[in-house]
């Protein structure tokens, strides 16, 4: 006891600090030892990735050597070489060769510690994590001048953390390999400049027009800036922003103490002359359309190829210099020149390109105006108008709407033929209500039109906004005798080497309509060329076309053909404001003459065929007038339905057939069109008062004279039965299958 009492016992507080001094210690040591060799690990782990990377990469030769990029060469017709797309690569630049100015004013902007760092700048990496966590933001690391270097060559612009890590690697390999000034020359030679160019020398020859060799401090300053954002400050795109960005540069590299504050303000940008690119306006539009069709023309493909086209360079030339020529100031402009079979021969998206690469051809939505008629009087046509037939132009009213002619007067008893080639607007309202909205809407539908379309009256005017390329196409169907044309621009293309990797096949157009309304459209546009609207756009041949006009002067249009070649022209400002003097009847058509008589003088004159050869039923001779049963006929609603007078359609009795199939009663339902879109079979009679009633006719008017009251040019054939525009009615049609005499 006297032994264990004479101990003496420290004071429990201090036994438990000697307990948790150690432990703190033992922690903080763990946390060293465990890093320590983590770090270590990591050390041994990224040191191997980047001697096998290094033991990987090429030899500074097959760098060089290496491109970028998909080179496409565009042919045109004839096999000369219109455009070189994609990389662009200069001469190779020597580093001694390479200006030191340029040298100098790229590592100040893209990478002020090139020459110190190891290829990945560990000193800007720490301040961008720090300034992620300070601000709240994310981190923006700068890549060094290697790194882009590898990215460049051997990665993609993929943002994940798997490439960045690769690209590390790769740019530490780059660095043990090759020496800092092999490095500036690979980068000097592959990065990209924006506008195709890779490399400072083919940059300098494109944006300046001479060899790197040649660049001033303010040229360098320029390039070296372009690095950042190519498209944003690319000098033949926006040159002001280009000297801005260039002025940036020059203050980095007068920080940076390669020059002086004074040297840096004494550089005038006003002497940098931008070179002019050639060949942008005469046929980017049209490859900016075709080329991207190749993504579903050919399989993935990397290689280089030679696509060739059905662009006519001569025609193009002709087509730039009649909008050029032609377009009202402050306007722009549009051409599309398709030939019988589709193949676009000229294309004009607007009067510069450089200035504007919007394509206004094939992308622009504008209202049509009157050539949009050309659907309101295909579809009267089809329901069984004649060019010769009568019309009334005069006041009416639809559906609270009460159209105006552009003169603001009336002709009153005139042919069919006459108010095209004038285009009446009263009566190309009359025949719409007459056959239907919905059905000139269809009609437009079939010939290719691509846009909503309204129904509303007013629609029959062009208020439905369309495509240049679409409302050509249409006119190019009638040209083809009503049979459809599909554009296209891309004959072939091979590999550099004589590879056939694509090569269009012609397919056979699809009938439209019949040939005798193709004949009849013809001979109406015909004569709107000859005495009409559209006189101005004369070229000493037949030639068939259409004028329109907008409110308010904001649209003009031509339209038409001649020796198997469909123009379409239009004319206007971006933001539709008005403008002043515009009608479809005046720039358009010159425009439209000016190209069309270089594009046609090698081509034999064509005559147009107008010769209506009707089907039998439309021909109603007096012999049959007196024949046949009412209950033989139907009706075609707005929607391309067939209806009976008693209100049964033709599934449901006194039919209930099916197409092309006997009905109950002995009737058939209507057949396909036969040969030149004709029907197959002879329709019945009726007698007169039913004709009277499904067609709106009346007798003939003993006291109306041939040609009296019409209005007509000299020339024109007037005809014994005048047609008269009655209240909306449906198309009468007959229903074939009835004994003929």
């Amino acid at each position: 006891m006297a032994k264990n009492s004479g101990r003496s016992r420290a004071p429990r507080g201090a036994s438990s600090q000697a307990e948790s001094k150690p432990l703190w210690r033992r922690i903080l040591r763990g946390v060293f030892v465990w890093g320590g060799a983590l770090a270590l690990l990591g050390a041994i782990f990224l040191g191997t990735a980047v001697f096998f990377t290094m033991r990987e990469l090429p030899d500074y030769s097959a760098l060089k050597s290496s491109q970028n990029g998909q080179m496409i060469v565009v042919r045109a017709r004839d096999g000369r070489e219109l455009v070189s797309l994609g990389p662009s690569y200069g001469k190779w630049m020597p580093y001694d060769e390479i200006p030191a100015i340029m040298r100098d004013a790229i590592v100040s902007v893209e990478d002020r510690r090139f020459r110190e760092h190891p290829g990945v700048d560990l000193i800007g990496l720490a301040r961008a994590v720090y300034m992620s966590i300070t601000t709240d933001s994310r981190a923006k690391a700068t890549s060094t001048l290697t790194q882009q270097l590898a990215r460049n060559i051997f990665l993609t612009n993929t943002r994940s953390w798997n490439r960045k890590a690769r690209e590390m690697v790769l740019a530490l390999a780059l660095e043990r390999k090759f020496t800092k000034d092999q490095i500036l020359e690979l980068y000097l030679n592959k990065v990209y400049f924006g506008g195709g160019a890779y490399g400072i020398d083919a940059a300098s020859r494109k944006f300046f027009g001479h060899p790197a060799t040649e660049l001033s401090t303010a040229e360098s300053a320029i390039i070296a800036g372009l690095v950042k954002a190519p498209s944003n400050y690319s000098p033949t795109a926006d040159v002001e922003a280009a000297k801005g960005r260039g002025k940036v540069v020059l203050g980095l590299m007068a920080r940076e103490g390669v020059i002086s504050q004074a040297e840096a303000d004494s550089v005038d940008f006003s002497d940098v002359q931008v070179a002019k690119e050639k060949g942008q306006n005469s046929v980017r539009y049209f490859t900016d359309w075709a080329l991207p069709q190749l993504d579903m023309l050919l399989p993935e493909n990397n290689e280089p190829i030679e696509v060739w086209t059905t662009l006519d360079p001569a025609m193009q030339d002709a087509a730039t210099k009649s909008i050029d020529a032609n377009v009202p100031k402050g306007a722009q402009g549009a051409l599309v020149s398709l030939d019988k079979d589709g193949a676009v021969l000229a294309m004009v998206g607007g009067t510069d390109y450089v200035n504007s690469n919007y394509n206004r051809a094939t992308s622009a939505l504008r209202q049509p105006g009157s050539s949009w008629k050309l659907f309101v009087y295909l579809a009267a046509l089809e329901a069984g108008y004649t060019p010769d037939d009568r019309v009334v132009d005069e006041p009416v009213t639809i559906q609270g709407w009460s159209p105006q002619n552009d003169g603001r007067n009336f002709a009153g008893q005139i042919d069919v033929r006459t108010a095209f080639a004038y285009s009446k607007n009263t009566v190309a309202a009359q025949l719409g209500n007459e056959v239907g909205f919905g059905t000139v809407a269809s009609m437009a539908k079939r010939f290719g039109i691509t846009t909503d379309i309204n129904t509303k009256p007013a629609m029959v005017l062009g208020t439905s906004e369309v495509r240049v390329i679409d409302m050509t196409r249409a006119f190019a169907a009638v040209s083809a005798g009503g049979t459809s044309v599909e554009p296209y621009g891309i004959t072939k293309v091979t590999t550099t080497s004589g590879e056939l990797l694509y090569e269009h096949k012609s397919v056979q157009g699809q009938v439209l309509v019949p040939h005798y309304v193709a004949a009849g459209i013809t001979d109406l546009l015909q004569t709107a060329v000859a005495i009409g609207t559209g006189r101005a756009a004369q070229i000493g041949r037949p030639v068939a076309g259409k004028t329109g006009t907008t409110s308010s002067n904001k649209d003009g249009w031509f339209l038409g053909f001649s020796s198997g070649i469909t123009t379409g022209v239009w004319m206007g400002r971006d933001d539709a404001k008005r403008v002043a003097g515009l009608s479809g009847g005046h720039a358009p058509a010159r425009a439209f003459s000016d190209y069309m008589k270089v594009a046609v003088a090698k081509r034999p004159v064509e005559q147009f065929d107008t010769e209506l050869k009707l089907p039998e039923w439309q021909l109603e001779p007096d012999d049959e007038q007196m024949q046949g049963n009412p209950d033989d006929y139907y009706y075609t609603d707005e929607n391309g339905n067939l209806v009976h007078p008693d209100g049964a359609t033709p599934d449901q009795p006194p039919y209930g057939g099916v197409p092309n199939g006997p009905a109950p009663n002995g009737a058939v339902v209507p057949p396909d069109y036969g040969p030149q879109g004709a029907p197959a079979g002879p329709p019945p009679a009726a007698g007169n008062d039913f004709l009277d009633r499904a067609t709106g006719r009346e007798r003939e008017d003993p006291g109306l004279r041939p040609g009296q009251g019409t209005g007509a040019y000299p020339g024109a054939r007037p005809t014994p039965v005048p047609r008269v525009m009655p209240t909306p009615r449906p198309t009468p049609t007959r229903i074939p299958g009835t004994t003929q005499p």
